[in-house]
């Protein structure tokens, strides 16, 4: 085992809040001391990975893009296009984490990949995606929830108009009362993340069950239900159908964010990799049952158009069950997983900017890498995370568009931070992953790397793409120029100060099997 430039004391072997005496000793290999209570299974560990997925919230939020894609083709075969790519970027992460099980996560993974001359450059570069990632994922499903309940107000009152202010002070409710929850409720948080993935299979079945009973605007046939497909609504022609797989990409855009809680469960060279490749096909199992009966007794596409706040899974509930009330009922079951995922989300994300801050990579490290002993969280770190979605919040006051590239600056963010490891990795043919102790066979390994990084690069081009054609100011996508623009500003961040003081993190040759 090569040295390893331990940062921190040497933890006190078999303190039991914060892990077996292996446990402190893997994180010690890896170059850190533990601070965290490692209070998470698996099983807690994939159901907090569900969590953020959300699938009603996940799908049903942006679902207005599959509705200008052509409706239900893209919204079904989309969906089994999408699961099978994104299980290639799961298997791929899961490799890197069972090497690598930090809480710093891709920063880290491209440190150790990458050779010593571009190392710290890759690594800073993959850090502040992984960062900007982290903060506008979980933005976006705050602000997402702010829009469904807006628009679920339009139930009652059609003519009822939101105004801007109005829609900002629901998303402070929301991330005040998040912050608050994630805060000080540590100790129970991994139950609330089995609470929420009984809950979603609930939510789903009953939306299931209502739907097919109700379906008050009619049923389609299996044929319309599962291939209906009409090119003309977003102006993009048979491209449209890549638009209408939004939903699904979105969906799981955040997979990789539990390699954050790396340091809060047992066996994470395991346990980890289990989760994050159980997540994808579990959760998109689960999401056929949402999604085939909106599909069979969807209302006419150009209907949904109209929906309010561009939100058009209220809409279509309240249509379909014939009543405010249905529509109400089921979207209050959406409003319940959507706090769930905010509050899972807003978890992970405080994790990621705890371990950058611990590594000396973002402005005021020293404050926001401080650890609240009494609650066992990364308080400082949550407090940041905040306070950038308050301030980013403002953009809507000014411009609706703008604002809304955040959501796909957050997938285009977790994407280069997800394919940079990937393709480090890759060039070097797989070297430090094939002596992992969860791995993919390596024939197979490079073929799922390969497409896993083939879809990234896509990704970054279709969510930097206008969902309606011709683009106008309202429906003009800033996302890429939004991307860079974070960019830049690490990258100033690091030509006056950070290049100093930021020597990577800790250099080490990770956890194989010949330990």
């Amino acid at each position: 085992m090569a040295s390893v430039n331990e940062k921190g004391s040497q933890p006190v072997p078999g303190d039991v809040r914060l892990g077996e005496d292996h446990d402190l000793q893997d994180l010690t290999l890896l170059g850190y001391k533990s601070e965290l209570q490692r209070n998470r299974s698996m099983f807690t560990l994939l159901f907090q990975s569900l969590a953020i997925a959300a699938i009603p919230y996940g799908f049903g939020s942006p679902l207005i893009s599959a509705i200008y894609g052509g409706g239900q083709l893209p919204m079904f075969l989309g969906w089994i296009v999408v699961l099978i790519l994104d299980e290639c970027i799961a298997l791929s992460l899961s490799e890197l984490a069972s090497r690598y099980p930090t809480s710093a996560g891709p920063y880290y993974w491209s440190f150790q990949l990458a050779g010593p001359k571009y190392r710290t450059v890759l690594s800073f570069i993959t850090g502040w995606s992984w960062l900007i990632g982290n903060w506008t994922i979980t933005l976006s499903v705050n602000f997402g929830f702010a829009s469904l309940i807006a628009a679920t107000v339009n139930l009652y009152h059609p003519d009822f108009a939101i105004e801007a202010w109005q829609l900002l002070l629901i998303f402070y409710a929301i991330c005040f009362l998040t912050f608050v929850f994630v805060a000080y409720g540590n100790k129970i948080l991994p139950m609330v993340d089995t609470i929420c993935a009984i809950f979603t299979a609930i939510s789903i079945l009953v939306t299931l069950i209502t739907l097919s009973v109700k379906a008050d605007v009619g049923r389609h046939s299996p044929s319309y239900t599962l291939g209906h497909y009409d090119p003309t609504l977003s102006g993009w022609g048979n491209f449209s159908f890549f638009i209408g797989i939004l939903p699904a990409a979105y969906t799981f855009s955040a997979i990789g964010m539990i390699s954050s809680m790396a340091e809060e469960c047992d066996k994470p060279t395991t346990k980890l990799p289990n989760a994050l490749s159980l997540c994808v096909p579990i959760g998109g199992i689960a999401g056929l049952f949402f999604i085939i009966p909106i599909c069979a007794t969807l209302p006419d596409l150009t209907d949904v158009l109209s929906a309010p706040v561009g939100q058009a899974l209220p809409y279509i509930f309240g249509r379909v069950t014939g009543s405010p009330g249905g529509g109400l009922a089921l979207t209050v079951l959406v409003f319940i997983i959507t706090f769930f995922c905010s509050v899972s989300i807003t978890v992970a994300a405080s994790r990621c900017t705890w371990a950058f801050a611990r590594d000396n990579a973002i402005p005021l490290a020293s404050l926001w890498a401080k650890i609240d002993e009494r609650h066992g969280t990364p308080i400082w770190a949550l407090v940041l995370t905040t306070i950038v979605q308050l301030l980013l919040g403002l953009i809507n006051l000014g411009s609706s568009s703008a604002f809304l590239a955040f959501v796909s600056v957050g997938v285009i963010s977790l994407a280069v931070s997800y394919g940079i490891p990937i393709a480090i990795s890759l060039t070097y043919q797989r070297k430090e992953v094939d002596a992992a102790h969860w791995k993919m066979p390596r024939t197979v390994g490079i073929a799922v790397n390969s497409l896993a990084v083939l879809w990234i690069v896509f990704e970054l081009v279709l969510f930097s793409l206008p969902t309606v054609l011709p683009v106008t100011a309202t429906s003009v996508n800033y996302a890429s120029v939004v991307f860079v623009g974070f960019m830049a500003l690490s990258a100033v961040w690091y030509g006056i100060y950070a290049r100093k003081v930021y020597r990577g993190p800790p250099e080490s040759d990770g956890l194989t099997i010949h330990l």
